[in-house]
């Protein structure tokens, strides 16, 4: 794969940063959202952000991948769990979903050499 997703996820925090300034109780109100959301409760963090991958996957997006899979890989997730919840992105949403699929897995192997 030729994306870097650490360079995505950086360029990206820099433009929400703007956004942060301009936008900021639309900003807020959306890092409240997630913040209420991935929450431990009866589901945990990890198990969150294995479904919040796989959705982001699902939506073809690489954002999505970037920050989800660097955020499990600072979890402690294995590969087999990330894989595991890609093959449910990809019963759900097909060849396109497989081909991001496979984005998130180079996303998720680059983010676990840095640890």
């Amino acid at each position: 794969m030729s994306k870097k997703y650490t360079e995505l996820t950086r360029e990206i925090s820099s433009q929400l940063a703007i956004m942060h300034k301009t936008q900021p109780e639309t900003m807020k109100g959306f890092s409240d959202i997630g913040k209420a959301a991935m929450k431990s409760g009866v589901l945990d963090p990890k198990t969150k952000e294995l479904i919040a991958l796989a959705v982001g996957v699902a939506a073809r997006c690489d954002g999505c991948i970037g920050f989800h899979t660097k955020a499990l890989a600072r979890l402690g997730a294995t590969t087999e769990e990330v894989h595991e919840a890609l093959g449910v992105a990809i019963y759900m949403g097909g060849g396109p979903v497989a081909m991001y699929a496979a984005n998130a897995v180079s996303a998720f192997h680059e983010f676990t050499s840095l640890n």
